[in-house]
């Protein structure tokens, strides 16, 4: 003998459920109600139910597989966009990577010509015909890698006087 609970376990769906789809189906497939308001089930109203539920539920179905299958597609679209930005990622860090050991090098062969510059003698064309006041010092061999050897004022304002 089944029962309205047994019935709701099998399908997983509710009690009140079932007390739908019971109203729902055609009435000559519809279980009786006892002298105590129960229903008895037969063999013919649990199919019935079993029937109309599993009608009920398979366009639902449809529509999730629908909506999984479109969400997987949009999970590996993202995975490639993602591994292609990836890709990029990686390309942008080596140029960066050579564009920093350009500099390095860059930096380098400036600090060379500098030194090579500063202990050649200067001739008389390489110097310029006036002797102008700037505040860029001028090579010494005490001051070979152009360093400022001018003592700072102290006080408030002493920045303002190099």
């Amino acid at each position: 003998m089944e029962t309205i609970s047994s019935i709701a376990k099998r399908l997983n769906v509710t009690n009140g459920r079932i007390y739908q789809i019971i109203k729902e189906i055609p009435a000559d497939k519809q279980p009786k109600k006892d002298a105590k308001g129960k229903y008895n089930f037969t063999k013919e109203s649990v199919e019935a139910i079993e029937n109309y539920y599993n009608s009920l539920s398979s366009p639902k179905t449809d529509n999730e597989s629908d909506l999984v299958k479109q969400l997987r597609a949009d999970l590996e679209d993202a995975k490639a966009e993602i591994k292609a930005k990836n890709n990029q990622i990686d390309k942008f860090q080596q140029l960066l990577d050579q564009q920093q050991q350009l500099n390095l090098s860059t930096n380098r062969q400036n600090e060379k010509l500098l030194d090579t510059s500063t202990n050649n003698t200067p001739s008389q064309d390489d110097s310029p015909s006036q002797n102008d006041d700037t505040d860029v010092l001028k090579p010494t061999e005490s001051n070979s890698k152009w360093e400022e050897t001018k003592t700072l004022k102290k006080g408030l304002f002493g920045w303002l006087r190099r």
